[in-house]
């Protein structure tokens, strides 16, 4: 499976709803499991990003339409980028010239 990590960021919304977070990751998990996927953490944080997200779903294109679903929700604005292990990265090195 691809791996993602996910920057989020509370909207208005999430803000004045925010005692609902921990509901509203939960809730996301499931959503994230009956497609295939798994979460592996979420963290609320201090800084520029209110939560990060580390997750896998079995493409990318799943992926995006779950962090589309999560946006169209209003509570969250979210970045999300695809990420390896280092196994990962060692076959992908491997293969350069």
């Amino acid at each position: 499976m691809a791996a993602f990590m996910t920057l989020l960021n509370f909207t208005e919304q999430g803000l004045h709803t925010v005692k609902d977070t921990v509901n509203r990751a939960q809730n996301f998990e499931k959503a994230f499991e009956a497609v295939g996927g798994r979460k592996i953490g979420v963290w609320w944080t201090l800084g520029q990003y209110d939560l990060v997200l580390i997750s896998e779903a079995p493409d990318a294109e799943t992926a995006t339409r779950l962090m589309l679903t999560l946006g169209m929700a209003g509570n969250v604005r979210s970045v999300t980028q695809q990420i390896f292990s280092e196994d990962e990265m060692a076959k992908i090195v491997a293969g350069l010239p």
